[in-house]
């Protein structure tokens, strides 16, 4: 990544904080993250209601339900199943004394046997996906939730573009969510040093409303703006006319 790139457009994020938008999009997730740091239990009895609770917002569901996406129900389905391994599979999973890599994986692995067993046990059910093969994205929202301050939510194509728009010379191909989760605290690390970048985040969240500790939510935001083409960033363009 280049260090001018990341000025260029951290620059523009900052404009982008004090405008109307910054309060209307993508705010509802530090709610919902508050919601999962008041909620959840790791040794609630009854698991697959505390694992409910944790996974709720005022606005919206469509982080956990979409159309032809519903990883929240096919949890609670495996977890009624199963509660003690699902209880266990989340414990691997926010064991930071282990790698990334490995937990994430085991992670999609785990609901793979649960989801044949679920299939097994429900011959004539349609469902045929847990929906946590999905490049990480629940399993990403999980950390983030779990661990504001070390992980943010992944989106394998926007991180691409990102790091192209960043002058990397290495883009990812596979999902590396070591590397993912490196760049995202470098990048927070240069949100703290841009001047009043962080307070004007932070004059958006609603105490007792939203999440208002530190998050690397707004690490993801910032690259989301940066590569959504209805943000209409400028793009950047060294000395030399190359971009």
């Amino acid at each position: 990544m280049q260090l001018k790139r990341i000025h260029h457009y951290l620059r523009q994020y900052r404009q982008y904080l004090s405008t109307p938008k910054a309060r209307e999009l993508r705010l509802y997730i530090w709610e919902s993250q508050r919601i999962f740091q008041e909620k959840w239990d790791m040794d609630a009895e009854d698991w697959p209601g505390m694992y409910d609770s944790a996974l709720q917002n005022s606005q919206t569901k469509r982080l956990w339900k979409r159309e032809a996406y519903e990883p929240k129900r096919m949890m609670l389905e495996l977890a009624r199943m199963q509660p003690d391994f699902v209880r266990h599979m989340f414990f691997d999973l926010f064991n930071e004394e282990k790698s990334l890599e490995g937990r994430v994986g085991r992670f999609v692995y785990y609901c793979d046997m649960l989801l044949q067993e679920y299939k097994d046990a429900h011959p004539r059910s349609i469902d045929n996906n847990h929906y946590h093969d999905d490049d990480y994205q629940m399993v990403s929202l999980y950390l983030a939730f779990r661990y504001p301050g070390r992980y943010t939510l992944y989106n394998a194509n926007a991180f691409r573009l990102l790091m192209k728009k960043l002058g990397s010379g290495d883009i990812p191909r596979a999902n590396d969510m070591e590397r993912f989760a490196k760049v995202m605290n470098t990048l927070y690390k240069f949100m703290e040093k841009e001047e009043g970048l962080l307070s004007l985040h932070q004059r958006r969240l609603d105490e007792g409303r939203h999440y208002t500790g530190e998050s690397l939510l707004v690490a993801y935001d910032f690259y989301q703006y940066c590569t959504d083409p209805a943000s209409r960033v400028e793009e950047y363009v060294d000395d030399r006319g190359r971009g």
